[in-house]
């Protein structure tokens, strides 16, 4: 029972870390805006 524990606990840390970072890019790293430009061809227009 000890060792399931511990594994437990070992993938309890893994995750909050993981959660730790991703919290930290969404709320810390600010994406830079760009334009974009995207051509669409005319037939996508046309109903079949």
């Amino acid at each position: 029972m000890p060792s399931l524990f511990r594994f437990l606990t070992v993938v309890a840390v893994l995750v909050g870390v993981v959660y730790g970072v991703i919290f930290a890019l969404a709320n810390f790293v600010n994406p830079k805006p760009r334009d974009m430009t995207v051509t669409v061809q005319p037939d996508k227009f046309l109903k079949k």
